[in-house]
Protein backbone atom coordinates (compact mmCIF):
# COMPACT_ATOMS: atom_id res chain seq x y z
CA UNK A 1 0.00 0.00 0.00
CA UNK A 2 1.36 3.59 -0.65
CA UNK A 3 2.32 5.29 2.43
CA UNK A 4 0.66 8.90 2.87
CA UNK A 5 2.06 11.20 5.11
CA UNK A 6 0.25 11.94 7.95
CA UNK A 7 -2.54 9.19 7.40
CA UNK A 8 -1.56 5.25 9.39
CA UNK A 9 -3.51 2.04 9.16
CA UNK A 10 -2.81 -0.84 11.83
CA UNK A 11 -2.76 -3.29 8.51
CA UNK A 12 -0.23 -3.70 5.36
CA UNK A 13 -3.69 -4.37 2.99
CA UNK A 14 -7.06 -2.99 3.08
CA UNK A 15 -9.06 -6.21 2.52
CA UNK A 16 -12.59 -6.29 2.49
CA UNK A 17 -14.79 -7.45 5.26
CA UNK A 18 -12.65 -6.33 7.51
CA UNK A 19 -12.08 -3.68 10.17
CA UNK A 20 -9.71 -0.80 9.90
CA UNK A 21 -8.28 1.45 12.33
CA UNK A 22 -7.04 5.07 10.34
CA UNK A 23 -5.17 6.99 12.35
CA UNK A 24 -4.50 11.16 11.20
CA UNK A 25 -2.02 13.22 12.78
CA UNK A 26 -2.36 15.96 9.29
CA UNK A 27 -2.96 19.45 9.51
CA UNK A 28 -6.46 19.26 11.92
CA UNK A 29 -4.24 17.48 14.38
CA UNK A 30 -1.26 19.87 14.05
CA UNK A 31 -3.61 22.85 14.42
CA UNK A 32 -4.73 21.46 17.58
CA UNK A 33 -8.54 21.22 16.27
CA UNK A 34 -10.97 19.98 18.65
CA UNK A 35 -13.12 18.05 16.47
CA UNK A 36 -12.39 16.05 12.70
CA UNK A 37 -14.49 13.92 11.04
CA UNK A 38 -13.65 11.83 7.97
CA UNK A 39 -15.79 11.98 5.15
CA UNK A 40 -15.26 8.87 3.28
CA UNK A 41 -17.33 6.10 0.59
CA UNK A 42 -16.02 3.05 -1.34
CA UNK A 43 -15.47 2.87 -4.54
CA UNK A 44 -15.57 4.94 -8.04
CA UNK A 45 -18.80 6.70 -7.17
CA UNK A 46 -17.83 7.18 -3.57
CA UNK A 47 -20.91 4.03 -2.38
CA UNK A 48 -22.08 4.25 1.17
CA UNK A 49 -21.04 7.97 1.90
CA UNK A 50 -20.65 8.75 5.41
CA UNK A 51 -19.83 12.08 8.10
CA UNK A 52 -18.01 10.30 11.22
CA UNK A 53 -16.71 12.21 13.99
CA UNK A 54 -13.43 10.84 15.00
CA UNK A 55 -12.12 10.20 18.24
CA UNK A 56 -9.00 12.60 19.12
CA UNK A 57 -5.89 10.54 20.70
CA UNK A 58 -2.80 11.14 21.73
CA UNK A 59 -1.71 9.25 18.39
CA UNK A 60 -3.88 11.97 16.56
CA UNK A 61 -7.88 11.41 15.51
CA UNK A 62 -8.65 7.85 14.98
CA UNK A 63 -11.67 5.82 13.64
CA UNK A 64 -12.39 2.00 13.11
CA UNK A 65 -14.01 1.44 9.75
CA UNK A 66 -15.42 -1.98 8.24
CA UNK A 67 -14.91 -2.20 4.37
CA UNK A 68 -17.18 -3.90 1.98
CA UNK A 69 -16.41 -5.31 -0.93
CA UNK A 70 -15.36 -2.51 -2.88
CA UNK A 71 -11.90 -1.75 -5.21
CA UNK A 72 -11.13 1.38 -2.80
CA UNK A 73 -11.57 3.32 -0.19
CA UNK A 74 -11.76 6.86 -0.61
CA UNK A 75 -12.04 9.79 2.06
CA UNK A 76 -10.87 13.39 3.46
CA UNK A 77 -11.47 15.37 6.57
CA UNK A 78 -13.42 18.28 7.43
CA UNK A 79 -12.60 20.01 11.17
CA UNK A 80 -15.78 22.23 13.50
CA UNK A 81 -14.89 25.23 11.27
CA UNK A 82 -15.93 23.19 8.12
CA UNK A 83 -12.23 23.58 6.43
CA UNK A 84 -11.68 20.13 4.52
CA UNK A 85 -8.12 18.63 4.39
CA UNK A 86 -9.04 16.86 0.81
CA UNK A 87 -5.18 16.21 -0.25
CA UNK A 88 -5.04 19.14 -2.27
CA UNK A 89 -8.54 18.55 -4.50
CA UNK A 90 -7.29 14.87 -5.05
CA UNK A 91 -8.92 13.25 -2.12
CA UNK A 92 -6.94 10.26 -0.23
CA UNK A 93 -7.51 6.88 -2.24
CA UNK A 94 -6.55 3.53 -1.07
CA UNK A 95 -6.90 0.41 -2.56
CA UNK A 96 -9.15 -2.46 -1.08
CA UNK A 97 -7.26 -6.17 -2.22
CA UNK A 98 -9.11 -8.74 -3.02
CA UNK A 99 -7.57 -11.86 -1.36
CA UNK A 100 -6.74 -14.72 -3.47
CA UNK A 101 -8.44 -17.71 -2.36
CA UNK A 102 -8.03 -20.65 -4.77
CA UNK A 103 -5.08 -22.16 -2.95
CA UNK A 104 -7.07 -21.80 0.59
CA UNK A 105 -8.44 -25.69 1.66
CA UNK A 106 -12.38 -25.47 2.36
CA UNK A 107 -13.70 -28.04 3.40
CA UNK A 108 -17.44 -29.03 4.21
CA UNK A 109 -18.64 -29.93 7.61
CA UNK A 110 -15.49 -29.89 9.30
CA UNK A 111 -15.87 -31.04 12.65
CA UNK A 112 -13.61 -31.29 15.58
CA UNK A 113 -14.91 -34.10 17.14
CA UNK A 114 -14.27 -36.22 13.71
CA UNK A 115 -11.34 -35.81 12.66
CA UNK A 116 -10.17 -36.32 9.24
CA UNK A 117 -8.59 -39.39 8.36
CA UNK A 118 -5.16 -40.26 7.47
CA UNK A 119 -4.09 -40.97 3.96
CA UNK A 120 -4.20 -44.82 3.32
CA UNK A 121 -0.39 -43.84 1.59
CA UNK A 122 0.85 -42.20 4.78
CA UNK A 123 -0.38 -44.98 7.02
CA UNK A 124 1.51 -47.51 5.21
CA UNK A 125 4.66 -45.92 4.86
CA UNK A 126 4.60 -45.35 8.79
CA UNK A 127 4.30 -49.71 8.79
CA UNK A 128 6.68 -49.82 6.88
CA UNK A 129 9.24 -47.26 8.64
CA UNK A 130 8.52 -49.24 11.97
CA UNK A 131 8.42 -52.71 10.34
CA UNK A 132 12.47 -51.47 9.31
CA UNK A 133 12.96 -50.11 12.31
CA UNK A 134 12.33 -53.51 13.91
CA UNK A 135 14.21 -55.60 11.70
CA UNK A 136 17.37 -53.22 11.91
CA UNK A 137 17.27 -53.16 15.44
CA UNK A 138 16.00 -56.66 16.64
CA UNK A 139 17.86 -58.81 13.71
CA UNK A 140 21.10 -58.39 14.44
CA UNK A 141 20.55 -59.54 18.42
CA UNK A 142 19.10 -62.66 17.14
CA UNK A 143 21.81 -63.62 14.73
CA UNK A 144 24.52 -62.55 17.49
CA UNK A 145 22.54 -64.81 20.19
CA UNK A 146 22.19 -61.90 22.31
CA UNK A 147 18.43 -60.95 22.38
CA UNK A 148 16.90 -61.76 25.46
CA UNK A 149 13.02 -62.34 26.89
CA UNK A 150 11.91 -60.10 29.32
CA UNK A 151 11.33 -61.50 32.45
CA UNK A 152 8.99 -60.49 34.91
Amino acid sequence: MELTKNIFFNTDKLTPNSTVKISYTGRFFQDASSEVYIHYGFGLDWDNLNDVKMEKTELGFQIELTLPESDSLRFCFKNGNNEWDNNDGQNYIFPIEHIETGLVLQEDNFNLASPRKLRKSYLISKKIRIAIYKIITYLPKLVSGNYKKKTE
